[in-house]
């Protein structure tokens, strides 16, 4: 039996062979150097952000709070790390539009409201878990579109 010319395409979207391939394969280090590489310019604008004004004192949120910066920084580095993480790997899967400007606008607010307002270790959290619950509505948003797309491509 010989197989059809519609399916023996890669740009058949139908076919049973490539259902579980990866959108985007490459090796890890790409992966990983795209994760470090949309957090730290997010939580570094949100340092500077912070360190500088360049308007009156009574205009937008107040300079850095005098005290620890690093811990903030830390904080906000792992967090935007995690979520980067986890959207690098449903972009691996399906399409997933912005994953790049989501976590740099969670890091960067994140990191501007903390070192502004210097937010004790529960509310830290509590903005901790919203900026991931947001990333991972998008990643969830994501995986059911990529999902039914295909689920609809292949006539399901």
């Amino acid at each position: 039996m010989t197989e059809s010319p519609a399916l023996s395409t890669p740009d058949n979207c139908a076919s049973s062979d490539d259902d579980e391939a990866p959108l985007r394969s490459g090796p890890l280090w790409r992966h990983a150097l795209w994760v470090v590489g949309v957090t730290l310019p997010g939580v570094g604008f949100g340092w500077l952000d912070a360190s500088y004004r360049l308007g009156p004192d009574e205009y937008g949120m107040p300079l850095a709070a005098p005290g620890q910066v690093l811990p903030f920084l830390l904080a906000w580095t792992a967090i935007g790390l995690t979520a980067a993480a986890a959207l690098r790997a449903v972009a691996a899967r399906v399409p997933l539009h912005g994953p790049g400007v989501v976590v740099l606008v969670f890091t960067f607010m994140g990191t501007r409201l903390s070192l502004g307002y210097r937010p004790e270790p529960p509310m830290l959290g509590a903005m901790a878990a919203a900026a991931l619950t947001a990333a991972a509505i998008w990643c969830a948003i994501a995986l059911r579109r990529g999902y039914r797309g295909r689920r609809e491509t292949s006539g399901g």
